[in-house]
């Protein structure tokens, strides 16, 4: 079979973990595609790899599509969202110089209160403004933490560390803390940089973290093509939920054309069990990352709305077109054409009500079989897009 290539990028981390699988399983050459994976070393390089044609598609951090759509960060073309590739899979760690200060004050790195860390982490903070490293301005990463710290008395600033990068930056104390996609916080620990302070889901039970990414005039002009690339990378995500599955993406992924990264630590983060500091102190974390499960590759428009309605208040842009302008790079149109043939189960609706969910719930879905998981904010908050 005479296989059509299609270059694809990715920055090494766990969730990049679709597009592996999706080429070395066979998933992609099933769709006659012969994916040419391109290595990325920062979120900066990789859109622009994706905005000048150097790539097709990219696995991108999900705010970045949004911020263009919304002008911002020299915005040259529309990208679009065709699926999700992954939820969660962030942690925030700190210095060990800050980890001392926390445990002094009788902090116990229970990994799972969020409010409770952001009060904390204000009690211990330095007279100069703490320094937190996140992978990009426009990433779930920077949106989170702005999200929790925004009520807490603390003086910050972000700083932007590429994340294979993040332990390094953490031990040359350039940064005092960080907020980084696996296995780079779990990497920050294994080296005595620091200790693990929260995983990312702590703060937003369901945060979509990287989006399939194509350019708008791209996928204009190749939809059947958009389509086989969507089907293989969506059987390699539902190849990822099975957990007899697990140990193989860890080899995987721990190659060096992929993370290379220890494939312990990719193996940690996919059972949800995390070693968060050099003391060899062991968290359980159901849903540290999230490939498949509970309409997990669905680019819901209320998720990316979210990302919207931040952003316009960070940057003080007009909300309601913000949160329309959001809306309208997830296509979901796609998703819906070439993923039911494919077997997903596909939701009666575009939108939910972010942050409304406690326990997984069922809910109105083409084939009957929808689960969605908890998707709570730490403070409670309840985002609706069409009442922001």
């Amino acid at each position: 079979m005479n296989l059509r290539p299609l270059r694809i990028g990715f920055v090494p981390l766990l969730d990049m973990a679709p597009l592996a699988v999706a080429h070395e399983m066979g998933f992609a050459a099933d769709e006659g595609l012969a994916l040419d994976l391109r290595c990325a070393p920062s979120w900066s390089s990789l859109r622009d790899m994706l905005l000048w044609g150097q790539v097709d598609a990219a696995q991108m951090l999900a705010p970045v599509p949004v911020a263009m759509a919304l002008g911002l960060g020299g915005a040259v073309a529309r990208l679009d969202i065709l699926q999700v590739m992954s939820i969660n899979g962030d942690v925030v760690g700190v210095s060990t110089a800050l980890a001392d200060r926390l445990r002094d004050i009788g902090h116990d790195f229970g990994f799972d209160d969020a409010a409770l860390g952001a009060r904390l982490l204000a009690r211990v903070a330095m007279a100069r403004p703490l320094r937190i490293g996140v992978p990009f301005p426009f990433s779930t990463h920077a949106e989170l933490v702005r999200y929790w710290l925004r009520d807490a008395a603390l003086d910050y600033e972000l700083c932007t560390i590429p994340p294979p990068r993040m332990a390094d930056a953490l031990l040359a104390a350039e940064v005092d803390a960080f907020c980084v996609g696996e296995p780079w916080g779990s990497v920050a620990v294994e080296q005595g940089a620091g200790a693990l302070f929260l995983p990312g889901r702590a703060i937003w039970a369901a945060a979509p973290e990287k989006v399939l990414a194509v350019r708008h005039d791209w996928v204009s002009n190749h939809d059947a093509l958009a389509g086989r690339l969507m089907r293989a990378v969506w059987r390699a995500a539902r190849w990822l939920g099975l957990q007899e599955n697990r140990i193989t993406a860890s080899e995987i992924l721990a190659r060096p054309e992929y993370t290379n990264a220890p494939a312990e630590l990719l193996d940690r983060a996919l059972r949800g069990e995390m070693v968060i500091s050099p003391r060899g102190e062991l968290r359980r974390v159901p849903d540290v990352i999230r490939f498949f499960d509970g309409a997990a590759t669905f680019p819901w428009r209320s998720q990316m709305a979210w990302f919207g309605a931040q952003l316009a208040r960070h940057h003080g842009l007009d909300m309601a077109a913000s949160i329309a302008s959001a809306k309208a790079v997830c296509r979901t149109d796609l998703y819906r054409t070439h993923l039911r043939s494919a077997g997903a189960d596909l939701p009666g609706a575009s939108e939910k009500i972010e942050g409304s969910l406690h326990h997984p719930t069922a809910v109105a879905s083409e084939r009957g079989t929808m689960i969605l998981p908890p998707n709570a904010f730490f403070d409670g908050q309840i985002f609706d897009p069409d009442r922001p």
